[in-house]
């Protein structure tokens, strides 16, 4: 018996949600998928999962809620390992709309947020209010001439 490697078609029909979301890159560990499934944040064809075990069938829709973002993935393929950002993005389609993607917003630039859950949207606050943030502070430094 050989192992499988990479994205190679297993001999099952479909694959654990969690495993997907895992080896997909949408969560940085399989517990965090859990956590996710366990609170009702995930939905497989518009039906709200909260068991781990659900199978994922090629062409499923994976809705994800993450915070203020919602990802709408369609399922490709499965993987036998969790591979690099490259592999896991074989594995599904994006389909959320563009005008749902965050873009957080710093100073005149537009940064687009990426796929995963570390991609966050910075903190917004009034300008003028708290403490700067270290990218002020540098600006501040840099407007004043002083050397850090």
């Amino acid at each position: 018996m050989t192992a499988a490697v990479g994205n190679v078609p297993s001999p099952h029909p479909g694959q654990r949600l969690d495993l997907w979301l895992w080896y997909a890159r949408v969560t940085k560990s399989r517990t965090l998928a859990q956590a996710l499934i366990d609170k009702g944040k995930v939905r497989v064809n518009r039906e709200r999962i909260t068991k781990s075990a659900q199978t994922l069938r090629p062409g499923d829709i994976v809705t994800i809620s993450l915070g203020p973002r919602v990802r709408i993935l369609k399922v490709e393929g499965f993987a036998t390992r969790r591979g690099s950002a490259p592999e896991a993005a074989n594995l599904y389609v994006d389909l959320t709309p563009e005008t749902d993607r965050i873009r957080a917003k710093i100073g005149d630039e537009a940064v687009s947020v990426g796929p995963g859950l570390a991609d966050t949207p910075q903190a917004v606050r009034d300008l003028g209010t708290g403490r700067p943030t270290k990218r002020e502070r540098r600006a501040l430094v840099r407007l004043k001439g002083r050397v850090i």
